[in-house]
């Protein structure tokens, strides 16, 4: 599937040069110019995680055989760190301007639901690492199971192209209050819609919170609660659950090796970039079976 693969990169890199983070015109500063462009080495991160190489060293040791025909120069490991580190904000931009692409973005549905992102797992990590200020002791309800990291709540359409994410510490913002703020600072749509979630966002005051935005959250009934007018639809609950598989464990989020804050949120946003230029490439192509991620792994 290496010509799949190529088109991806490809159409991807010319709409990002294009619309996104345009090469011409671009100020040069100080010292040597980088390798790559921004743009470029954007492109560069998508493949890494379509490939599957979640280290960074191992992943410039292999990039010349598997891209070297679309990107003749490549820079030294800690040249790409460096920049990947620093394109975290283009890389989480480039990922909702390609959403705005898709059709799903007309649809009036969006799917929301929480993850936790494990930071460390050892006494020595929680006091020596850098995450600090973003990550904290939480509890992963769908394990039964505490953790130390970040919580990253995603908003999606049906079809898995993320319209809104964000990362916050577990303790000082509970799921509830980290949705209403990414409610506030991202569009997720092109207008009001009904937003399907689960009992966690239950509510009066996050329900007429995201009522006054337009937005109606679709949710089971709890327990200790009267039966809901509208029915809820599980199977679409289903969807959110396999998009957040599909970015932990297929595209390498769970094994995102991040040490600093800025790390952190550039392999978040580099693996939700993966997601959905994939998404926006099967769209683009009109493929009559949308090809999964696997496809371009070979």
């Amino acid at each position: 599937m290496k010509t799949d693969l190529d088109a991806l990169l490809t159409a991807l890199y010319v709409h990002l040069d294009d619309h996104v983070m345009p090469s011409q015109g671009r100020p040069r500063g100080r010292g040597r110019p980088p390798v790559l462009t921004p743009a470029e080495a954007v492109v560069v991160a998508v493949a890494q995680v379509l490939l599957r190489c979640d280290d960074e060293r191992r992943w410039m040791r292999m990039a010349a055989g598997r891209i070297g025909h679309l990107f003749p120069r490549l820079p030294s490991q800690s040249q790409y760190n460096r920049q990947l580190r620093a394109l975290g904000p283009a890389m989480s931009a480039a990922a909702l301007w390609l959403a705005r692409q898709v059709p799903t973005w007309h649809e009036p549905l969006r799917l929301m639901d929480g993850t936790p992102i494990r930071c460390g797992a050892s006494r020595v990590t929680v006091n020596r690492s850098s995450l600090g200020e973003i990550a904290g002791y939480g509890m992963d309800k769908s394990h039964h199971a505490f953790y130390w990291g970040a919580k990253l709540m995603l908003i999606t359409t049906a079809d898995g192209a993320v319209t809104g994410f964000s990362l916050a510490h577990p303790k000082e913002l509970d799921e509830r209050k980290q949705a209403l703020h990414l409610l506030h600072v991202h569009p997720i749509a092109g207008g009001p819609c009904p937003i399907v979630c689960d009992k966690g966002f239950a509510g009066a005051g996050i329900e007429k919170a995201a009522a006054d935005l337009g937005h109606l959250l679709i949710r089971p009934t709890r327990e200790d609660e009267p039966a809901r007018a509208l029915p809820f639809p599980g199977w679409l609950r289903q969807r959110i659950e396999a998009i957040i598989w599909t970015l932990k464990n297929q595209l390498g989020l769970e094994r995102h090796n991040a040490r600093h804050p800025d790390g952190l949120w550039a392999r978040i946003s580099q693996r939700i970039l993966a997601l959905n230029a994939a998404i926006w490439h099967n769209w683009n192509t009109d493929a009559p079976v949308k090809r999964s991620l696997t496809a371009y792994d070979h």
